[in-house]
C-alpha cells in the first residue's frame, strides 16, 4: 500500500513523542547492548519501543530492510523520498514493494517541483550546486517528513564507505533529534547478497546492470567491475554522500 506524506503527519499527530532528552536517554542504554544484535532483533526492539512514531526510510535499491521489518513489525511505515529525478525502475521497485509487502509505504515529496526548482535556481542545478540540490530534493524532505516519528531505520552498512565505517546500529541523530537505527550496519556485501538470494527479496533491476548505488538518474552513472561501488554516485565531483547522513 502506498500512502501520502499528509495521510502519515496526520496520523502522527495522534500520539505524543518523547523529547529529545528521553529520547537520547534510550540510545545510551541500549545502544551498546544492540551492537551484536541480529537485524530483525533490532528492528522488533525499536517497533517495540516506538510504535507508529518509528519508520524505515528506503532508496528502492533493493527491499532488504522493509523484508525484514515486514516479518517483526508488519504494517510499518517505509519512506521514500522521490526526488523528482528518479529513475522508472527505482519507482517500479517502490511500487512493488508496496503491492507484495505487509508495509505502509510512504511517498515524500519536495516543497517544489523540478519545473519550480528550475524556475527559481536556474536548469540543471545538480551540476552546478550538487549539495543545494540535494538538500533542497532530499535532506530537506526528510527532515520535515520524520517530525512524526522519534526514530528511524536505516540500510546504512559501514561496508559501504569509509564515512560509515562508525555508523552504530542504535545512535542519536543530533540534527534531527531523532533516534537512528542501522539494523543491517554491519553486514558484509555477501551478507546482503545472501539474504535476497535465501529470501526472495525484491531488488532494483538497475543493480543487474551495474549500478550497485543507486541516486537520482542526473548523479547516478554505471560502475566497472571491482570499482569502488559508490564510484558512480557524483562521479567526478568530491561529493559522496547526499547529506542524509551527514
Amino acid at each position: 500500500m502506498i500512502a501520502t506524506s499528509a495521510a502519515r503527519a496526520n496520523r502522527g499527530s495522534e500520539t505524543a513523542g518523547r523529547t529529545s532528552e528521553e529520547l537520547r536517554e534510550i540510545v545510551q542504554h541500549v545502544g551498546a547492548e544492540l551492537e551484536l544484535a541480529p537485524a530483525e532483533h533490532i528492528i522488533e526492539w525499536a517497533f517495540a519501543t516506538f510504535g507508529e512514531r518509528f519508520c524505515i526510510t528506503s532508496s528502492m535499491g533493493d527491499a532488504v530492510v522493509a523484508h525484514l521489518a515486514a516479518k517483526v513489525a508488519p504494517g510499518i511505515d517505509v519512506v521514500f523520498l522521490d526526488t523528482g529525478y528518479h529513475f522508472a525502475e527505482t519507482i517500479g521497485t517502490r511500487d512493488a514493494v508496496a503491492a507484495t509487502m505487509n508495509v505502509n509505504v510512504i511517498t515524500i515529496e519536495p516543497k517544489q517541483t523540478v519545473a519550480e526548482q528550475d524556475a527559481e535556481h536556474g536548469p540543471e542545478l545538480f551540476k552546478r550546486d550538487p549539495d543545494l540540490c540535494c538538500a533542497l530534493r532530499k535532506v530537506e524532505p526528510l527532515r520535515t517528513s520524520l517530525d512524526g516519528y522519534d526514530a528511524w531505520a536505516t540500510g546504512l552498512r559501514r561496508a559501504e564507505t569509509k564515512n560509515r565505517v562508525i555508523a552504530p546500529v542504535v545512535g542519536w541523530d543530533a540534527k534531527k533529534k531523532k533516534v537512528k537505527v542501522s539494523p543491517i550496519a554491519r553486514w558484509s556485501d555477501e551478507d546482503v547478497d545472501t539474504y535476497i538470494a535465501d529470501n526472495g527479496v525484491l531488488v532494483n533491476p538497475l543493480v543487474y546492470d551495474n549500478y550497485p548505488s543507486i541516486g537520482c538518474w542526473p548523479c547516478t552513472r554505471r560502475v566497472a567491475p571491482g570499482d569502488d561501488p559508490r564510484s558512480g554516485r557524483w562521479a567526478g565531483t568530491n561529493k559522496t554522500e547526499c547529506g542524509i547522513h551527514m
